[in-house]
């Protein structure tokens, strides 16, 4: 279920050539931590053994791609390459240096295979919210939510088998946090993925529409990590949730509208906006409003520290944050309530936006993602885990993007504001802060 392998194979095939795959292993990423790349290398296991079925070498590369890609090419006479798309300022510039690094004759093209509509397709230009993509994906779909044509095996051998990958030793090339432990509930790689997929259909769809925000539900989909690492497919996800829609047609609907079109509009603001995780990315009246209000004094103040060990003065705040430490997840509902509190507690709008995205990349499995920067919910969430597809939006929660102006109050400006009070109308909140309590 991946367009630039299909894309590849059929390039392959059309010119009789054996078609290879290469994932270029890199030391760090960001606040990646073992537990990322545990589930990232263990996924990708699965991968190789399907190619080595396919008969489609797998090749696993130590370092950044433009250190051992293009010598890749070269070394094995490689015709053409296809890369997959991210909007994210990193991936874009290995792209970009790996373009400059590759001979003149070998052309190199990119495919967007994780959003349904082609992130440069669905728009050519920054949307300013929901409302105003919503049209564009949708007049769209037709032609791009379709069934995916099969992968093949692949007829045309490679010249000299791919070599062995001592997945164990690869651990050893990795520059990372290994404090961050895995979390046990979700199993790495395409087929655990699908078993969940399946289980939300079965069990949670119906009750998605309903109990999405109910911290103490299970109604959300739990998608997100094997979607982040692409081990399942936003589109297959969308083509099987579909077949459902005569029976749970709210659900359905809502979850077409956070998957597709919540999702996109992140990637769109990404790709379009390169100050995506900054303060100075914010709308005018954003950045006006915080900055009018930046001197204002907090009711509390915490350090880095503090807010990581989850020891604040608010009970429900510290279990979302043990939730995510421990889990590696947190609900959406509450990924909206953390970030905004991270907004209140600290010194200025820059350093809230600064630690919010350093804990969740740090402790999310979905982390580092266009969603975790601006992901927003259909009713004024993050769309996030009200989905379980991304990660909280820290610049929707901390500085209103894709969102409006609200009442004037101190610290928020014109920023929208949640409370503890707000949060106990909305669900048992004493439930979730037991299940999430401290250990001694």
């Amino acid at each position: 279920d991946n367009w630039a392998f299909l894309y590849a194979q059929r390039l392959a095939l059309k010119q009789e050539l054996p078609l290879h795959v290469c994932f270029c292993l890199v030391p760090k990423f960001l606040e990646a931590t073992i537990r990322h790349y545990r589930f990232m290398l263990r996924g990708l296991q699965e991968v190789a053994e399907e190619c080595a079925e396919l008969n489609i070498s797998f090749h696993l590369l130590l370092g950044y791609a433009k250190d051992v890609l293009p010598a890749f090419v070269v070394e094995h006479g490689v015709g053409g390459l296809v890369t997959d798309f991210s909007p994210l300022r990193l991936p874009r510039q290995w792209v970009e240096d790996v373009r400059e690094r590759l001979p003149e004759d070998v052309p190199f093209a990119q495919v967007d295979a994780h959003n349904i509509v082609p992130c440069w397709v669905a728009s050519p230009k920054q949307e300013y919210s929901a409302r105003t993509i919503r049209g564009k994906i949708h007049a769209q779909l037709p032609e791009f939510l379709t069934e995916f044509p099969p992968v093949v095996r692949h007829p045309h051998s490679p010249s000299c088998p791919a070599e062995p990958i001592a997945w164990e030793a690869c651990y050893s090339s990795l520059q990372v946090d290994h404090t961050v432990k895995e979390v046990k509930w979700a199993t790495p790689g395409t087929a655990a993925g699908l078993a969940v997929l399946k289980s939300f259909i079965a069990e949670r769809l119906k009750s998605f529409s309903t109990h999405r925000n109910d911290p103490n539900k299970a109604a959300l989909s739990n998608l997100s990590p094997w979607l982040h690492f692409g081990q399942v497919s936003t589109q297959r996800a969308i083509l099987e949730v579909q077949k459902h829609r005569r029976t749970y047609k709210d659900s359905v609907d809502a979850f077409v509208e956070e998957a597709v079109v919540r999702r996109e509009l992140a990637e769109n603001f990404c790709y379009y906006n390169e100050n995506y995780d900054s303060v100075q990315g914010a709308y005018d009246w954003a950045q006006t409003t915080l900055k009018l209000h930046a001197k204002d004094k907090r009711p509390y103040l915490y350090s880095l520290q503090e807010l990581e060990q989850g020891t604040t003065h608010d009970p429900l705040w510290n279990a979302a944050q043990l939730q995510m430490v421990r889990e590696g997840k947190m609900h959406g509902f509450l990924r909206m309530y953390w970030a905004k509190k991270i907004l209140e507690w600290t010194r200025s709008p820059e350093e809230a936006l600064q630690f919010a995205i350093y804990l969740n990349d740090r402790y999310e499995l979905d982390g580092r993602d266009p969603n975790g920067y601006v992901g927003k919910l259909q009713d004024g969430g993050t769309g996030a885990d009200t989905l379980s597809l991304c990660p909280a939006g820290c610049l929707w929660s901390i500085c209103g993007i894709h969102d409006q102006g609200w009442a004037e109050r101190a610290v928020f400006g014109k920023i929208r504001y949640m409370n503890y009070a707000g949060c106990k109308r909305k669900f048992d909140v004493d439930q979730f802060e037991r299940r999430y309590a401290p250990t001694p």
